[in-house]
């Protein structure tokens, strides 16, 4: 990137790409590591628990060597790393025991921001190739009359032809769900 005041875009790729996924299990086979890639975050929201996963993940989590303060209750029952509440006040108050936040309207925030579906739909749209995301998005502007659930299954169905079909049949198995999406609207 340049030093020039407000530029953020970079023009060029990542430099050092890496080959292979990191392991946090590859060089170190520890009973620590071991305990961590077997703990299973529970009591958090979604937001929260994809953190503590990552943590996990990349060998950034640091276990609690002792009890601490719940913020509840004010008694040494947290022991979980992260957590400012013990499980059974996070369970009382039907909060997040990291975030503190309520937990219903976590699930409203989600709600609020876009069916859950149609945004698992748009990222596995993002990993397809330009030709098939752009046959697909034709055929899904095409489905825009149908309902949601219908949408969503036939969309579901052109995926998985599509990751089973090569290129050459890619157009006969796109041609024949194109016809039946005609013959839903005609009906």
């Amino acid at each position: 990137m340049s030093c020039t005041k407000g530029n953020t875009n970079r023009t060029r790729a990542q430099k050092h790409q890496n080959k292979t996924a990191f392991k946090n299990n590859l060089h170190d086979t520890s009973k620590k590591t071991k305990i961590l890639n077997s703990l299973e975050v529970t009591g958090v929201c979604t937001r929260c628990k994809e953190i503590i996963e990552w943590k996990i993940k990349f060998k950034k989590y640091k276990p609690l060597a002792a009890p601490r303060k719940c913020i509840g209750c004010e008694q040494k029952t947290v022991k979980y790393a992260y957590h400012v509440l013990c499980t059974s006040c996070a369970a009382d108050k039907k909060v997040c025991a990291k975030c503190n936040k309520d937990i219903n309207s976590i699930q409203e925030e989600i709600e609020q921001n876009g069916d859950t579906n149609e945004i698992k739909l748009k990222s596995m749209l993002k990993s397809l190739p330009e030709r098939k995301r752009r046959t697909l998005l034709r055929i899904w502007k095409k489905q825009d009359e149908s309902t949601s659930d219908d949408k969503l299954l036939q969309i579901e169905d052109l995926l998985s032809k599509l990751d089973n079909s090569t290129d050459d049949d890619f157009c006969g198995s796109l041609s024949s769900s194109e016809q039946s999406l005609s013959e839903n609207e005609i009906e």
